[in-house]
């Protein structure tokens, strides 16, 4: 198995402004082209952390899903963020797994925001959703399911966790200490990627976009509060090494998840 090159974009946002987001994700990722295998933007890239999911929603045959495939085709790398999307008389907070293919694989964001009333503008997922690519199982997770460890257990089904984000500063601590505890217990790399600035309610965002391996080393990450790029790789022979040397799983308690 070969290793995985992960590329961080640590960001602002503009406001409700998705042609503007696309515009500028697409100048910032021009470079990368043969640069990378993996491409991470944050959570709600096109808008920011809105509640206005009836206005600002697209579907799956919309222009940012058109903008992601074409952006992947081009790049030859896979992306993965979150956008406002509309399907079946429903809103949901979507993470969007793109290949250069063209294939899209879908994640609903399973953990509602509801003080920020999220649940009252969005539908939850109903699935565990894990990616393979190139190789390497992902699970694919949004924001505030990462306060929720049952739900990103590992049962052997995946090699690395991929949590995008509008995090703010305010709690950037419990964002740094629960990415750390969500590899350790997972014997797995976890990639957080976080915006920065302030988004049109007043909120401030620092970033503090990471990549941990599964020992809970930070081995990347962007500068704090500032807009920034990072590529890591992730290392296949250090993973199923430590994975065989300390078989944690071996130990865990069995139960099963009912969503």
């Amino acid at each position: 198995m070969q290793d995985l090159r992960v590329t961080l974009v640590q960001s602002m946002l503009h406001w409700e402004d998705a042609g503007a987001n696309r515009a500028m994700f697409g100048e910032k990722l021009a470079a990368l082209k043969g640069a990378t295998d993996l491409i991470v933007l944050p959570e709600m890239f096109t808008t920011g952390f809105s509640m206005r999911s009836h206005e600002l929603a697209e579907t799956m045959d919309g222009a940012t899903v058109a903008w992601m495939r074409a952006q992947a085709k081009s790049l030859d790398a896979a992306l993965y963020g979150s956008v406002i999307v509309t399907e079946g008389a429903k809103y949901f907070n979507r993470g969007l797994f793109a290949e250069p293919t063209g294939k899209v694989t879908v994640y609903d964001k399973r953990h509602l925001f509801r003080f920020a009333n999220e649940n009252e503008h969005y539908a939850p997922g109903t699935e565990r959703v894990v990616v393979e690519w190139r190789g390497w199982r992902i699970l694919l997770q949004v924001c505030f399911d990462l306060r929720f460890p049952v739900f990103s257990r590992n049962r052997n089904d995946y090699d690395a966790m991929l949590y995008v984000a509008n995090w703010p500063e305010a709690r950037r601590y419990p964002w740094s200490q629960l990415l750390i505890a969500r590899a350790i217990e997972n014997q797995c790399y976890v990639v957080g990627e976080n915006r920065v600035g302030m988004d049109g309610k007043g909120i401030h965002y620092s970033g503090d976009s990471v990549v941990i391996d599964p020992r809970g080393q930070v081995i990347g990450s962007v500068q704090p509060s500032q807009e920034g790029s990072a590529t890591v790789v992730l290392e296949r022979s250090a993973l199923e090494d430590f994975r065989a040397k300390f078989p944690v799983a071996r130990d865990a308690d069995d139960f099963s998840l009912q969503l």
